[in-house]
């Protein structure tokens, strides 16, 4: 596989989310003792807290045997894999920066799930309503990384050759 200039970019960028994800992840469990401190309000709709989430995004398939945890982990470097693959091919600057977010952020979880058997999930958005509060997501820096990855990549194939070729 010939790593072209490109490829190297989107390597760094995804080197440089892993170490950003697993950076915060280790300040927030070992540094700032987020367990022990419970609930932490950061801005009006956004609080840090501690989640266990052995399951996938939005908390689903959670599962509770090894077997599980073994299978999403092949799942996840298979992913990689393909993205790799994906990244040696790609000709444009925001497809190499998007896949990057995605592998960074895939193998920033998959460390997670290796080392801990779960994936730290620490902000949780919540809305306030007159009904009461409702909590919507708990997510972590590789969340963020995959959700715009994947935003550049529907830009880039759904807007992206219009952008490029408009007056």
């Amino acid at each position: 596989m010939i790593v072209g200039p490109l490829s190297r970019f989107g390597l760094m960028v995804a080197v440089l989310t892993c170490a950003l994800d697993q950076a915060t992840k280790l300040w927030l469990l070992h540094g700032f003792d987020l367990e022990a401190r419970g609930v932490v309000p950061v801005a009006p709709m956004v609080d840090l807290v501690l989640t266990r989430n052995t399951g996938i995004s939005y908390g689903l398939f959670q599962y509770d045997s090894a077997a599980a945890r073994w299978l999403l982990l092949g799942i996840s470097v298979a992913a990689i894999v393909l993205l790799c693959i994906w990244l040696a091919h790609t000709q444009a600057r925001l497809t190499a920066l998007a896949l990057g977010l995605i592998m960074g952020g895939a193998v920033g979880n998959a460390i997670d799930r290796l080392s801990y058997g779960w994936v730290v999930d620490f902000v949780l958005l919540y809305l306030t309503t007159t009904q009461g509060r409702w909590n919507w997501y708990v997510f972590n820096l590789a969340d963020a990384a995959i959700v715009a990855g994947v935003i550049g990549l529907l830009y880039e194939s759904l807007i992206g050759d219009r952008a490029a070729k408009a007056p």
